[in-house]
């Protein structure tokens, strides 16, 4: 008998998304795949994942990867030996430094990065190459929280943990939206409400997703927060409702931040103007937060990302320290982190104006970073942050780059210009796991292939600050290597091989805790020094642990890590945004995330699943503003700043704040013409933390139209001409795209065989006349590639189309629809993915509540399963079985 097949064990890991820092049980399948599940013993997230993370099997695969070192040869990249490409980094970057000094080089990084290789990366420009010029894209996310937190409590902590979510009896979401970005926690909160009774207070400018389980929605203005937060402090003292013995005994500059809060923040009436915000709304916002002890208060990227961000921060962890709910269970200020590592790359200095363990560039900090390295040639001032490390580059300042797992070519503010810079460098390296995007396009010398996800093995810190391993369950492909082996390496042959001795993600892990500890006298809060002894094994072995040690929530004796140990209030400045609108651009451009994509889409555009919930790069506009406009749902319109112009596809709701505009960041030339919304953003930048306004950007909007739209499937992804607008979405076994054009009728079977093929097997329905075009590859029965063409949205056609395509063979029926577009119920256009973990769409919602009078969510989710997962689709369902139940009482 043949013995049955042996299935490698479950990998315990991490969740590469949002800084959740959800644990992963791993099964690799013997072929390069994995079957994903949630680990149900890590505390963060008890075997629940959102829809990104329960679709990373679909993202497993090498059809994008890069998988050998690359050198620029002229216009083209050319395949070398590892020691090549190293070689070249190394004398590159030592020529550069010797010539015009070590600020003429930086290092530009991403919160996707392991701790180790953060650490490594900065131990070498620090330490050795002697700048402070590293960044990373947790600049464009975290860092206001960053300074906001520095400036209070005397270091980047955040005091509270998860569990305060579950215990808490207020909690405000400000600046966040957690049901789609946060799912997990949401759905902790959500539980926390009905169980417990918990009150929810969301504060957005546009009612997000997360606004469906509000007991209030404050829509504020953009960019007054401040106000807000300001007139809720001043409340508290006026009713009584401060802790004075801890502010007497805890903190300082209670009276000067009081003092500025009473002029931002005058009266209700006037607060109430400022904000546009009812004043009812704020008086029962300010009552509750005054008499419920037990209150946290949430805070992201709408908070963040502006240019005076940092002062939000601090305006709300005045309120907390103005009550003393810090430190204790079910309360406190708690920064939601975007990405899985920015925690753990703040750890370890990734930041330029940071040095590793939380210390800073004050000359004792300098001194012991730089003994306990033995550096030979430390940093002795900040470097430069993101922006104006773009700026420099384009300035000839900065002549060396390498960039390390981030797409800043997307990303950054002003991403025209930031591609303008980088082709200007004099030596650009870039390790990356994937061998295009945009970043990619603009020239790098060097290309080095990066182990990705399933590959890595290392450790990540999440939001609550605890470290998780993230462990290796694929080989590395070819010769894909880790991030810190080629720092590492390029150390070695710049001279410094005794200063990088690592073998290991251990041996550096082990280095790393024990700077936390180097000379700490209890002055920093991170100190993880006890893991510092961990062998090989028990480093593989290490279950999540939180720092400090010894506690799980910070300052809950009073005090703090500041010199004198006391909080500080921080009083914030007056309220104002970076740029005013003006008669040529008077909307407000406001960016973020959708539910199921992730930054750039290198990853999560590889899945089918999570190209369903929104197949195309929007613009929400507000009826109001839509009608202004000339636009119309569905329709196209052309969203302009001072900085550049996107294309997008028009969803009109009143969802969306009158005023403003809301388009998601994740599309690229990669994946889409002329929607890469980076390139709209201001590069203004809050003057404490460096970080972009990305939320207010001036713009204006007008209608564009296209006498045609389409979709092509096929094996590899088609090319289109210049002026097309198209978007690529993943399809099983091939790619997909809809497009709009106007290319005459006359051109387009041409166009189809170049995307499809001219071989045996291509079927052709043609009506040029009324502008009507179909066209299908088939082999045998099997359906191969298609087209289809016309005067129509094409995306209705697009479930009957890719059902038809994964089909193992077509009936008669199928050819005939194929063709002619006459649909049955089989094939019928299923709408929009609503569920991505399930794979259940918006018609077959609809037709379970039409056929249950009494339909309600949670009949959805036992009949379905929609919703019973990672909960980020409750909402969406809510607002369905509303929709429904409305329409039937009409």
């Amino acid at each position: 008998m043949n013995a049955p097949q042996q299935h490698p064990p479950a990998v315990r890991t991490t969740c590469p998304y949002c800084g959740v820092g959800c644990g992963v049980l791993a099964k690799p399948d013997g072929m390069g795949g994995a079957a994903i599940e949630g680990d149900p013993q890590h505390p963060a997230n008890f075997g629940r994942l959102c829809s990104k993370g329960s679709a990373l099997s679909e993202t497993l695969g090498l059809s994008t990867r890069l998988l050998h070192p690359m050198q620029r040869h002229g216009d083209t990249l050319a395949r070398v030996t590892w020691d090549a490409a190293l070689d070249q980094v190394a004398s590159g970057f030592k020529q550069i430094i010797e010539r015009d000094g070590p600020d003429a080089v930086a290092f530009y990084l991403s919160g996707q990065l392991l701790t180790e290789d953060y650490y490594v990366a900065n131990k070498l420009m620090k330490g050795f190459i002697g700048s402070a010029n590293v960044d990373t894209n947790s600049r464009l996310c975290m860092a206001s929280s960053v300074a906001g937190h520095r400036r209070a409590f005397g270091g980047d902590v955040v005091p509270g943990c998860y569990a305060d979510l579950d215990e808490a009896d207020l909690i405000v979401l400000t600046g966040s939206n957690a049901a789609w970005c946060h799912p997990i926690l949401f759905q902790r909160i959500v539980a926390n409400r009905r169980a417990r009774g918990a009150r929810i207070v969301v504060i957005d400018p546009r009612r997000t997703a997360t606004c469906e389980d509000a007991d209030l929605f404050l829509p504020i203005a953009p960019g007054m927060d401040t106000v807000l937060f300001s007139g809720l402090l001043t409340h508290l003292v006026d009713s009584s409702a401060i802790d004075a013995d801890f502010v007497a005994g805890n903190t300082s500059g209670f009276a000067e931040t009081l003092a500025r809060a009473r002029e931002i923040a005058p009266a209700l009436d006037a607060i109430a103007e400022r904000t546009e915000l009812p004043a009812q709304h704020i008086a029962a916002f300010y009552k509750w937060f005054a008499e419920t002890e037990k209150t946290v208060t949430c805070y992201s990227q709408g908070v963040n990302q502006s240019a005076q961000g940092t002062d939000k921060v601090n305006a709300i962890i005045n309120c907390h320290l103005a009550t003393g709910r810090i430190g204790r269970p079910g309360m406190g200020p708690f920064s939601l982190t975007g990405q899985p590592n920015a925690m753990g790359g703040r750890e370890v200095g990734g930041l330029a104006n940071q040095l590793a363990a939380h210390m800073g560039f004050l000359p004792d900090d300098i001194d012991r970073v730089g003994r306990f390295w033995n550096a030979t040639a430390m940093a002795k001032q900040e470097g430069l942050k993101a922006v104006p490390l773009f700026d420099a580059i384009a300035r000839g300042k900065v002549k060396a780059l390498w960039v390390m797992g981030t797409n800043p070519a997307v990303s950054l503010p002003r991403a025209g210009a930031v591609r303008e810079a980088l082709r200007k460098l004099e030596l650009f390296v870039l390790s990356e796991v994937v061998a295009s995007n945009d970043t990619v396009a603009c020239g790098p010398h060097v290309l080095l292939p990066a182990t990705a996800w399933g590959e890595k093995d290392g450790t990540v810190t999440n939001s609550e600050r605890r470290i998780s391993r993230q462990r290796r369950f694929l080989p590395a492909p070819s010769e894909a290597r880790p991030d810190w082996w080629m720092v590492t390496e390029v150390a070695r042959r710049m001279g410094f091989a005794q200063a990088f001795p690592y073998r290991s993600a251990a041996d550096i892990f082990r280095e790393h805790a024990a700077l936390s500890g180097f000379e700490n006298d209890g002055a920093r809060a991170f100190d993880i020094s006890d893991l510092a002894t961990l062998s090989d094994e028990a480093f593989d072995a290490l279950d999540p642990v939180q720092w400090p040690r010894s506690r799980a929530r910070l300052f809950d004796d009073g005090h703090f890590v500041t010199p004198d140990r006391k909080g500080r209030f921080v009083p914030p400045e007056p309220a104002a945004l970076a740029d005013k609108v003006c008669d040529a651009f008077p909307l407000r451009l406001n960016t973020g995330r959708v539910r199921d994509q992730w930054h750039t889409m290198t990853r999560t555009g590889l899945s089918p699943r999570l190209g369903g919930h929104c197949r195309e790069p929007f613009v929400i506009v507000h009826p109001r503003d839509a009608d202004a406009a000339g636009l119309i749902d569905a329709g196209y319109a052309r969203v302009t700043t001072a900085h550049g112009a996107c294309v997008l596809k028009v969803a009109v709701s009143d969802q969306q704040r009158p005023g403003s505009l809301f388009a998601p960041i994740h599309w690229s030339d990669a994946t889409a013409a002329h929607a890469r919304i980076g390139e709209l953003v201001t590069d203004a930048t809050d003057p404490w933390s460096g970080q972009p306004e990305s939320k207010a950007t001036p713009a204006a909007i007008a209608p564009v139209t296209y006498r045609f739209h389409g979709l092509v499937l096929a094996d590899t992804p088609p090319a289109f001409e210049a002026g097309e607008l198209f978007t690529r979405i993943a399809l099983k076994g091939g790619s997909g795209a809809l497009f709009a054009t106007d290319a005459s009728p006359e051109t387009w079977p041409a166009q189809a065989r170049k995307w499809i093929g001219a071989d045996a097997g291509l079927a052709e329905y043609a009506d040029l006349a009324g502008s009507s075009y179909r066209a299908a590859r088939l082999d045998h029965d099997r359906l191969t590639g298609c087209v289809a063409i016309g005067p129509e949205p094409a995306d209705t056609f697009w479930d009957l189309l890719t059902t038809l395509m994964a089909a193992d063979g077509l009936t008669a029926a199928d050819r005939r629809a194929l063709l002619s577009g006459a649909r049955d119920d089989a094939t019928a256009d299923l709408g929009p993915l609503v569920c991505a973990c399930f794979a259940v769409r918006r018609a077959t919602i609809g037709d379970f509540l039409a056929g249950n009078a009494t339909g309600t969510v949670e009949a959805i989710g036992r009949a379905l399963k929609a919703g019973t997962n990672c909960g980020s689709c409750l909402p969406e369902l809510k607002r369905i079985v509303a929709h429904v139940a409305a329409a039937e009482t009409v």
